[in-house]
């Protein structure tokens, strides 16, 4: 099969792409960031347009659904602007959802066994996820004009021990991926672990490395850890800035130096994470074609900014999509 990056305007062969920002969000409401949403298509317009002057071509959004995505402008901003849309289905962490759509996400399962293993469909919350991430991946988004579908599965790791809600997210998003061939990208905190994570994608549910996308990883510390993933073979999705003025923004141009120091620079995404008003007003995506990349581009050439905001991309979100 040949494969293919699924965008909101169809399916595009990988070369196509161009310029991506690999992580990034022109819609996104949630209650852990009051007074901070991005729910205006025009300021999302405004937003594209400044990306494709600055040289962008591809934006890959992480929204899922409940947090207000836009699923209803994605396909017109992209016509709009010339810049190619992926959408996300799936689900982020219980908490940025209104209370009672998720059990608590800091409740940790016991033992080896547990009855949320095996859903009952009539009482889980949870049973019908794997479902919806597929109609999302295969037919379209509520809301969106017909045909509209999300190109990637986006979910998100609890911080600390593992909980309910981050394995039966996990879990349909596996199930979700084998039954389409779906990407699967990854929302990690600086206290999770994504060693974890890989062992119950890859390990338990028979996710290839190569199909998981892990972000967040300059808001972990530990450079051993990076290589070690990288060498998994999953792709890390080096969101910088993560927000405007974070505290990890300084990180994200020394863990990449030692990740393409060590060897693993074919495994690297780049994208701006914009999820709040501050960090739009700040930059957003434009700041990594017109600060990171440059920056990136005097330390090593230009062939590195190539291979991480287009090789690399093209490789992480092209498919060989099936409909089951």
């Amino acid at each position: 099969m040949t494969r293919t990056v699924r965008t909101v305007l169809g399916d595009r062969d990988p070369a196509d792409l161009g310029v991506t920002d690999s992580h990034d969000h022109l819609f996104i409401r949630s209650p852990l960031l009051p007074g901070q949403e991005l729910d205006d298509p025009r300021a999302a317009e405004d937003v594209l347009r400044a990306y494709a002057a600055a040289g962008g071509r591809t934006l890959v959004q992480w929204t899922p659904f409940g947090l207000g995505r836009g699923a209803d402008s994605l396909a017109a901003l992209s016509r709009t602007t010339g810049v190619h849309v992926v959408a996300a289905t799936g689900a982020h962490q219980a908490a940025h959802y209104p209370p009672g759509r998720f059990p608590e996400p800091s409740t940790p399962l016991a033992g080896h066994s547990d009855p949320l293993e095996h859903p009952d469909p009539c009482t889980d919350p949870y049973a019908d996820l794997a479902d919806r991430f597929v109609t999302e991946l295969t037919v379209g988004l509520p809301g969106a004009p017909e045909g509209v579908r999300a190109g990637l599965i986006k979910v998100a790791a609890d911080a600390g021990p593992e909980s309910r809600h981050t394995r039966r997210v996990l879990a349909a998003a596996a199930e979700a991926h084998h039954a389409t061939g779906a990407p699967i990208a990854v929302h990690l905190e600086a206290v999770g672990d994504p060693q974890a994570v890989l062992r119950r994608l890859h390990g338990r549910h028979g996710v290839r490395p190569d199909r998981i996308i892990l972000g967040h990883l300059t808001r972990l510390p530990d450079p051993a850890s990076h290589r070690a993933l990288a060498a998994e073979g999953v792709h890390l999705a080096l969101d910088s800035p993560s927000r405007a003025g974070h505290p990890t923004d300084h990180q994200a141009f020394d863990v990449i130096a030692d990740l393409v120091e060590a060897g693993h620079a074919d495994r690297l995404l780049l994208g701006a994470d914009t999820t709040t008003r501050t960090a739009r007003e700040a930059g957003g995506p434009v700041r990594l074609l017109t600060d990171l990349a440059p920056r990136l581009a005097r330390s090593y050439g230009p062939e590195l900014p190539e291979l991480l905001l287009t090789t690399n991309p093209a490789a992480a979100f092209a498919a060989d999509w099936r409909t089951p």
